[in-house]
């Protein structure tokens, strides 16, 4: 049976809402994407924290939830921690969607049968959503943060360029403008949904 993991990344959140407190808001986030990846039944949930972020993750994760320590908030360092855990596969997703469906998780960890790396753009703010791979990940694949990453980059180390695919985006909340596109009719985000009141 394949062993596999979904990883939440405390991604740097350098904004918040108007009142709203910054370390709250990026708090918030981030627990409502560990919330969703508790329930995956595919999967093991965990959390990677950089440096400075191991009380968050203690704050947000759910009872026995792994938490990695890794020097940078880097996809690699979390890859390695993962592989070194025992698992076969790993996603690594950033912590500021806090709306993203399980499916969208889902077909990111689905073409890993054929594929070495699939990757989820981050939408029009640009980034990477979040990265999965067999484990260990492969030797050719650079370290990146998911803010500034593209398909394409991971594309250009790849001994082929089919290496990479990529599965449906999803937008995170990296500014102002991703506010409008939250749907109060989907399910989940709680926590941001109350700091933004309700």
């Amino acid at each position: 049976m394949v062993r596999r993991v979904v990883v939440t990344l405390l991604v740097p959140v350098p904004w918040s809402p108007p009142g709203v407190d910054l370390r709250s808001w990026r708090a918030a986030l981030a627990e409502d994407v560990v919330d969703l990846l508790a329930r995956l039944s595919a999967a093991d949930a965990a959390i990677a924290a950089g440096p400075g972020d191991r009380e968050l993750a203690d704050e947000i994760a759910w009872p026995g939830m792994k938490i990695y320590d890794v020097p940078s908030p880097t996809v690699l360092p979390v890859l390695a921690a993962a592989a070194a855990d025992g698992y076969d596969q790993a996603a690594v997703i950033a912590a500021d969607a806090p709306d993203v469906p399980g499916m969208t998780l889902g077909k990111l960890l689905q073409p890993l049968d054929s594929r070495a790396v699939a990757v989820a753009p981050g939408g029009p703010s640009g980034g990477l959503l979040g990265v999965a791979t067999n484990l260990p990940a492969p030797q050719w694949l650079v370290d990146h943060d998911l803010d500034t990453a593209t398909p394409q980059l991971l594309r250009r180390t790849a001994p082929a360029p089919g290496e990479v695919t990529s599965t449906a985006q999803w937008r995170r909340l990296r500014g102002p403008a991703e506010l409008a596109t939250l749907d109060p009719a989907l399910e989940g985000w709680e926590n941001t949904r109350a700091l933004l009141g309700g």
